[in-house]
């Protein structure tokens, strides 16, 4: 057996399932975009089995750029969640067969709730693609399944449809990273656009010295503070001084060395940044810079060390 081969079949049945589905969008796309732009409720997606965990995926990229969102599986929905569904909402049905029983016996609550139907289905003649209002035509030529009964190319065209969806939508309400952080402040992007300085910065026990310090005393700074640095004072103004400034000292001094104070080994005219910046700000000049610490100034005085 080939196994490789079997790989590269699996990728390109696929790819073509996705491809295809381009063909098959029509006017439909458009009215089921409106309807999500217009509707004043929430997205609804609803699927059994292997759809079901497709949908919940769409739901979650629905509701993470700009389109609430939330999955409802259908057995559940049959007995009470259904109560979570208002006429505002727009529902959308993934059934490949369009047959899902457990999703048609919704449809007569959904159209008596005057609730928008999108079906995701690979039939569109089926009961699910007659119930609804916008058909989003998701079949496929072959499942990558030898057997052609698992789904695999079939839930991988439904996924794609999902994204187009989401995409097309974000393009529709102009998302912007701005946005998209606000859903994912505990994420890297969050951190970076919605943060201050002030919000990150660290500001207990500041590893500081005067610019007369000894190199012991300064190397016992740097250790103390825990942050690679120190900082400098001086009637100047402030420098810097880093663990890596150290170790370069030690190979170019030898002994010598020990006869050098804070001021020798200091690095003047530090990089800083106000305590009100945004975290984006602080770390385009670090990356700018290749540094990973920031002085932060408020009114010539450090108030606290920013690090990446």
């Amino acid at each position: 057996m080939d196994l490789l081969k079997t790989a590269r079949e699996v990728f390109a049945i696929e790819a073509r399932a996705i491809l295809h589905l381009a063909e098959h969008l029509d006017a439909d796309y458009d009215k089921a975009i409106n309807a999500i732009l217009q509707a004043k409720g929430r997205v609804v997606v609803c699927g059994m089995g292997k759809s079901g965990l497709i949908g919940k995926k769409i739901a979650a990229t629905l509701a993470s750029t700009g389109t609430p969102s939330f999955f409802m599986h259908p057995s559940e929905a049959f007995h009470g969640d259904l109560g979570m569904v208002t006429p505002d909402d727009v529902f959308i049905a993934i059934s490949n067969s369009g047959e899902t029983e457990e999703l048609l016996k919704l449809m007569p609550y959904l159209t008596d709730n005057r609730n928008y139907v999108i079906a995701l289905t690979g039939n569109k003649q089926s009961s699910l693609g007659r119930a609804a209002n916008a058909i989003l035509n998701i079949s496929v030529e072959q499942e990558a399944c030898p057997l052609q009964l698992a789904p695999t190319a079939s839930t991988t065209a439904t996924l794609a449809m999902g994204d187009a969806i989401a995409v097309t939508l974000m393009h529709a309400k102009d998302f912007q990273p701005e946005h998209f952080a606000r859903f994912h402040p505990g994420g890297n992007l969050g951190r970076r656009l919605l943060a201050t300085v002030k919000d990150e910065m660290i500001v207990d026990n500041l590893p500081m010295v005067n610019a007369s310090a000894s190199f012991a005393e300064l190397v016992d700074c740097i250790s103390t503070g825990q942050l690679g640095l120190a900082v400098v004072q001086s009637e100047e103004g402030i420098g810097i001084t880093t663990d890596g400034d150290i170790r370069r000292a030690f190979n170019r001094y030898n002994k010598e060395v020990f006869d050098l104070t804070a001021a020798d080994l200091m690095s003047a005219s530090p990089k800083t940044i106000n305590a009100e910046a945004k975290m984006s700000d602080a770390f385009a000049i670090m990356e700018a810079n290749k540094i990973t610490a920031l002085i932060v100034m408020e009114q010539e005085r450090v108030v606290g060390i920013l690090k990446k």
